[in-house]
């Protein structure tokens, strides 16, 4: 089982159980004073018993829950504003046999100091029982407002990937003026895996070969990948198209994980924008959002845009609204050639969690020595000129080591990554 700032994952039924809901969800109360929840799941087809169990824990320590039913995970982000707190029952990209929490407190991820107060046991002083209400969001009609209306009725492909878009996003660009076809509407009959930044996506690229553009998106919906003109783009494009939209808006504060695409850091900067770097991680990339009060930001690798003023979390649903809002726009097109010079890999080697610190501090002495500068915000970055990079960081969500490389040049890129994993592999043998 996972337990960190992302929330709660395992494989239910394993490694995450009911009772591990319990404990959690119990200790979770004692972090909402509102005393009031909203709640949501993914299409997992656990996600029902476990959003039961957590429904029933908080109500008895006499928090009231609005259940939304199946919606994206920015669905309850935004409407857990309104309420104090949220629940999700998902684990976002992870294969289907997992599952988990995120928690929520006005309107954001949990942080590093709020985490151990639940899953430590707390002491929980009860009230009287809490009641249960079904809800409805006003996401779509909030999402229409900050985009507009956009003209010339683009065409789009939309991969649901039998997630908990299904209702959200053919929704929202219908309404705001696109022609919409959906594939892979339900999980039952999907022909894709649960994340689009690693899929393949041949349904959908094979769908918008004479389209102008696809969008796919992860169960949870808060992940997106864009695919133009029959060609799948990484996900540092998404968040990429995205800060355009913001620069656009007029927003010049950015925040970008360190794994993210010097690219789109140049971007900003020449067009008169600042930019800080966190840690990977929504949570750590909000957390530091709203330390220094920027206006838009994200994490490249999981295809994430952040505009804070309307949600604390990765926004899958509205940044296909805010993409699609500039297609046949001169500045859709300046971002994508700028960011074509660049090419990004990321790889990941099986490793298991108790050796990934000793890994780490293992590569600390052998990049000293190969890179003239090395940052250790978020595992150990090493700097190899200004367009070339590469990044080492245990993963927070499974048992792999993750290497992320980019470069102006493709095979350098290449080589890059090639000695990098060669390198780590060293370093484990050595410590095991």
């Amino acid at each position: 089982m996972k337990k960190t700032i992302s929330g709660i994952r395992g494989i239910f039924g394993d490694d995450f159980n009911l009772k591990d809901t319990l404990k959690f969800c119990n200790n979770f109360s004692s972090l909402i004073e509102s005393k009031k929840c909203v709640i949501g799941r993914d299409t997992r087809p656990t996600g029902i018993m476990i959003k039961e169990t957590a429904s029933a824990v908080l109500m008895k320590n006499g928090v009231n829950m609005y259940d939304l039913g199946t919606v994206p995970t920015p669905v309850v982000f935004r409407e857990s504003r309104k309420y104090g707190a949220g629940l999700v029952i998902t684990s976002s990209h992870n294969p289907l046999e997992w599952n988990g929490i995120k928690f929520i407190i006005n309107g954001r991820g949990v942080n590093e100091e709020e985490l151990p107060k639940i899953i430590e046991e707390q002491k929980i002083i009860k009230s009287k029982i809490g009641m249960e209400e079904q809800i409805n969001s006003s996401y779509l009609e909030d999402a229409k407002k900050v985009i507009g209306n956009i003209n010339n009725s683009p065409e789009i492909v939309i991969d649901i990937g039998g997630g908990s878009a299904k209702e959200f996003a053919p929704n929202l660009l219908t309404q705001l003026g696109c022609k919409v076809k959906v594939i892979n509407e339900n999980i039952h009959n999907c022909s894709r895996g649960p994340d689009p930044t690693t899929d393949n996506l041949t349904d959908l690229i094979n769908a918008t070969s004479e389209k102008a553009i696809g969008f796919a998106f992860d169960l949870d919906g808060d992940r997106l990948v864009v695919v133009r003109k029959g060609k799948k783009q990484t996900p540092d494009i998404t968040l990429g198209l995205g800060a355009v939209k913001a620069l656009e808006l007029g927003y010049k504060k950015f925040v970008f994980s360190i794994d993210t695409s010097s690219s789109i850091e140049k971007f900003v900067k020449e067009k008169g924008g600042s930019v800080l770097r966190s840690k990977v991680g929504e949570a750590n990339v909000i957390d530091l959002m709203l330390k220094t009060k920027a206006q838009a930001g994200g994490e490249g690798s999981s295809g994430g845009f952040i505009l804070p003023e309307f949600n604390y979390c990765r926004e899958g649903i509205l940044t296909s609204g805010l993409i699609a809002s500039m297609l046949g726009n001169s500045r859709f097109n300046e971002i994508l050639d700028f960011m074509e010079n660049y090419i990004q890999q990321r790889e990941k080697i099986k490793i298991e969690s108790i050796y990934h610190d000793k890994v780490i501090d293992e590569l600390k002495n052998r990049f000293g020595k190969e890179y003239s500068e090395v940052v250790t915000l978020d595992g150990i970055k090493g700097i190899i000129d200004e367009d070339s990079w590469v990044l080492i960081r245990k993963s927070n969500t499974e048992d792999i080591i993750r290497i992320s490389a980019e470069s102006n040049n493709v095979d350098k890129c290449k080589k890059i990554m090639k000695n990098t994993i060669e390198i780590v592999k060293q370093c484990y043998d050595h410590i095991k």
